[in-house]
């Protein structure tokens, strides 16, 4: 079909032979998310199974986490694509700002406007083209739908009785089921468009033939500029918002050319943003509950009925409205008794903040940006390689919940990234976040209030302004807490939330120190994964203690899972129990109760994953470094010692190869190596 459009016939001729489809919006939606299977896939999140969508995971910047909102989105989109309840229906996302609504609807709208782009989906309208000799029309010799109809809509209505409609259909080729199918998606005609056809029918004398000669079927243009297909409507202030932003208004410049009065095509409805998605498109109503009393009205029948209204005229649309609001808003609106017509239209759907810390580090990316980063002075600006960690953790922790003495803060933190917590199971913490989700106030739900994108967004940006990053070229971790901390005091007015905040600070910069301690490790081994094997190397140890064929050399074979090829080990039960001392296991009943754990899981984790390295278990790496270096300068206090007493020529030694390890195997600079090691030799009793 070519850009400058064809005839009605020839388009319900390739309708019969697939070449494009007449489907409503949902359908249409339904089948972008369902056409394919391989795409979906069963997982665990907090403690509890859901499905996640592939389709939303895809292209450089896409969807992060949001399990939740994507399966209630596919779960609104299916009901409403087998003619339930939510087609007349908007679907809302409440939040937090900063915790993603108003970037998922964006990528839904690029994610659809790509599905229809291709050949067999692209949607379909058409225009009149003004008989020669038709009064009434003036200059104007070519109308448009100004809704987008479909041209199957158009066929449907094309005679005034319904028998004859079918048998126009029918002569394609159509069997009665798929008749029946077209005829569930029946609208009638807007108000200008049957007052154009049947203008132009009567000046024919009725000769359909001669009247399908005066109608061309072309694309509708999908861009996100133009609105069409996808369009947003931000809500404004009161003095500049008009119903004419949704619906448009009678144009003076038509008018100048029509001469019936009640001709409806007086009315320019791509004035508005309704229209431009009205035929199978995405309407974005950002802020929706800001929006003034009379728009919301107009939302209220196009939500309900799917029709456009001016001065009794009607125009039926065919739009998935979405929605985004902020939970004051929503509460606010819900105290005026009035308004509760439109509540009752719209799905709510809670967004909470993103609580895994692992997919928080993506979103972390995001926040700093791709481009290659620059001082004041133009050149180029280190990232530390622990950087993303701290930020993704502060972030994280302000969002959790404190669940007394079920879970602390960091085992909470571990089990919603799918790590070990020590004995604690996954089951409490699926536990909290069912409690908290019968909590009224909908913002003391699990992930509910923290830290936002834009508050990390303001870190990261507040860190990059400081002398000290910019005079040492780099933007050290250690540096984020005070930028964080700037932002809290700035930015969080509630004196509970700032508290807690300032509570979550230190907690991760104890994790940080922890990290720290490891990261020290490697680079005085010279090996970027000296602790990995190590803590490997403990657990094949107590994997082999357990088996029924240790000899007394203790020498024992197994499988690397990574590798695949058998290798010897021997147990070392001094290292073992040096390790378990640090763990402050004394008894032998909790040194076998801790093995079992270890066992236990890793035998769970080389099913899922063969690669599973236990380096998410914090205690258990910290024990391990802390063995390794009292073993191999004598304390961890000497090797601190070392580093920062260089007065000597054997430290001074020491401390160069370090820093060029740090360097050259573990991604730091010079200023963050040195930083880092002066962080490492210091005591800090928050943590």
């Amino acid at each position: 079909m070519n850009t400058n459009g064809t005839d009605l016939n020839s388009y319900l001729q390739g309708l019969k032979d697939g070449k494009h489809r007449f489907e409503n919006v949902f359908q249409s939606l339904s089948r972008m998310v369902f056409s394919d299977n391989k795409q979906i896939k069963q997982i665990i999140v907090n403690g509890r199974n859901t499905y996640d969508f592939l389709k939303f995971r895809q292209g450089k910047k896409h969807i992060i986490g949001m399990f939740d909102v994507v399966n209630n989105f596919v779960a609104f989109i299916k009901d409403a694509a087998e003619d339930g309840e939510s087609k007349e229906m908007a679907f809302v996302l409440v939040g937090e700002p900063g915790n993603g609504k108003t970037f998922f609807v964006d990528y839904l709208s690029a994610m659809y406007r790509d599905f229809v782009s291709i050949p067999e989906n692209m949607k379909y309208t058409f225009r009149f083209q003004i008989p020669e000799g038709l009064c009434g029309y003036g200059g104007i010799k070519e109308i448009e739908s100004q809704t987008h109809e479909d041209p199957m809509i158009l066929a449907m209505n094309l005679e005034s009785g319904d028998d004859s409609n079918r048998d126009y259909v029918s002569s394609f080729g159509f069997k009665t089921p798929e008749i029946d199918a077209f005829y569930k998606n029946y609208r009638p005609l807007g108000a200008d468009t049957e007052y154009i056809l049947n203008d132009i029918k009567a000046f024919l004398g009725g000769d359909l033939n001669k009247v399908k000669e005066h109608i061309k079927v072309v694309k509708i243009p999908v861009s996100s500029t133009l609105g069409t297909i996808t369009g947003k409507y931000p809500a404004k202030d009161k003095l500049t918002s008009s119903g004419v932003d949704l619906v448009g208004e009678e144009s003076i410049q038509r008018l100048l050319h029509i001469t019936d009065s009640n001709n409806p095509y007086r009315f320019d409805l791509r004035r508005g943003a309704l229209a431009r998605v009205g035929g199978g498109g995405i309407h974005f109503a950002d802020e929706i509950f800001k929006n003034k009393t009379d728009l919301m009205k107009i939302y209220l029948g196009v939500v309900q009925n799917r029709v456009i209204e001016i001065d009794a005229f009607k125009w039926p649309i065919d739009t998935f409205i979405i929605a985004t609001s902020n939970n004051t808003d929503v509460q606010n609106y819900r105290q005026n008794g009035e308004e509760k017509p439109i509540l009752d239209r719209c799905k709510f759907c809670y967004v909470a903040h993103n609580t895994n810390y692992k997919l928080q580090k993506q979103l972390t990316y995001y926040a700093i940006g791709e481009g290659n980063k620059t001082t004041f002075t133009g050149e180029k600006l280190h990232l530390d390689p622990n950087l993303v960690y701290v930020l993704s953790t502060i972030v994280t922790l302000s969002r959790l919940p404190r669940a007394d003495d079920k879970l602390t803060p960091v085992e909470m933190m571990k089990l919603a990234a799918g790590e070990v917590a020590g004995e604690k199971s996954v089951k409490a913490l699926a536990e909290i976040v069912e409690d908290l989700e019968h909590e009224s106030d909908t913002t003391k739900r699990f992930g509910q209030k923290g830290l936002g994108q834009r508050d990390l967004a303001r870190i990261i940006n507040t860190q990059r302004g400081y002398p000290e990053t910019n005079e040492g070229k780099c933007m050290f971790a250690l540096d984020v807490f005070k930028a964080a901390e700037d932002i809290i005091l700035d930015y969080i007015y509630d004196n509970n939330e700032r508290a807690k905040y300032f509570e979550d600070l230190k907690i991760a910069k104890g994790l940080y120190r922890k990290r720290i301690r490891t990261e020290m490790f490697n680079a005085f081994m010279d090996e970027p994964a000296a602790i990995t094997k190590d803590v490997m190397m403990y657990v094949n140890m107590i994997v082999g203690m357990g088996r029924s064929d240790l000899g007394p050399d203790k020498i024992i074979t197994y499988k690397d899972p990574q590798t695949g090829k058998t290798q010897p080990i021997k147990i070392d039960e001094r290292f073992v129990n040096a390790v378990e001392n640090e763990l402050e296991m004394k008894t032998h009943e909790q040194k076998e109760s801790f093995r079992g754990q270890i066992r236990k899981i890793y035998a769970q984790r080389l099913q899922t994953d063969k690669n599973y390295d236990f380096m998410d278990n914090v205690d258990l790496v910290k024990a391990v470094t802390d063995t390794r270096l009292n073993s191999d300068i004598a304390s961890a206090g000497g090797l601190v010692g070392a580093l920062a007493n260089r007065t000597n020529e054997d430290n001074e030694k020491l401390y160069n190869r370090i820093v060029k390890t740090m360097m050259d195997k573990l991604n730091y600079c010079k200023t963050c190596a040195e930083k880092t090691i002066e962080f490492f030799c210091t005591q800090d009793h928050q943590t």
